[in-house]
């Protein structure tokens, strides 16, 4: 009972680190089909501030799922403000950070006169690019979860190999002094374990992601 109440903290962090995740995964996926759909427009004719105004409607990628964000970013390209600073606000979003490249882009071609389209399609072929990479990695990283997964369970699964040949070893852990500091030893290497191998996770992840 103490232990299942210690996990559920830890549980809960878990899963609402895994739910942020996906919430960065499927908005970094929408930056780039929104970039994606900006460069489409302006290949086709449109002025700049109606190709973000098509790329956003509803039913499309873009703004419309980034919050008070994304409807600065629209009321922005509506009215003639500041595009580039909308898009650098809306960038501070967690894995809407591509549309910093599509803000300078912006910026560039409306003081020099650069062409738009071709500084969106490069920001988007990009962001592709590095999301290509991040899902090799995820593929890569997965024998170490794999790994960490096993160290939290073979415990378990040693309890019940030495319950099945009969050594009740519950008993021996619980209840003689022995048993105690075997437990309180393997729950600390245990722990170490799991730690070390998420560490080593967590650094790849770091070092892909800068």
């Amino acid at each position: 009972m103490v232990l299942g109440a210690l996990a559920v903290p830890v549980a809960h962090r878990r899963l609402t680190g895994r739910a942020a995740q996906r919430e960065r995964d499927r908005r970094r996926d929408d930056v780039i089909e929104f970039c994606a759909a900006v460069a489409a427009e302006l290949r086709a004719g449109c002025q700049p501030g109606q190709a973000l105004v098509l790329a956003g409607a509803e039913g499309r990628a873009g703004p419309a799922g980034w919050g008070s964000a994304g409807d600065a970013v629209l009321a922005a390209a509506r009215f003639g403000g500041d595009v580039p600073g909308a898009l650098r606000e809306a960038a501070r979003l967690p894995g809407a950070e591509g549309l910093t490249g599509a803000a300078a882009c912006w910026q560039v071609a409306v003081q020099g006169g650069v062409g738009l389209a071709a500084g969106i399609e490069r920001v988007t072929a990009g962001l592709r690019a590095r999301r290509h990479q991040q899902a090799d990695l995820q593929a890569q990283l997965a024998g170490a979860r794999t790994t960490a997964l096993t160290l939290a369970l073979l415990p378990a699964f040693g309890l019940l190999m030495g319950s099945a040949l009969g050594a009740d070893p519950l008993h021996v852990l619980l209840h003689t002094p022995v048993g105690w500091a075997c437990l309180a030893v393997g729950g600390l290497l245990e722990w170490a374990g799991v730690l070390w191998t998420g560490r080593i996770v967590r650094t790849a992840e770091g070092r892909a992601e800068r």
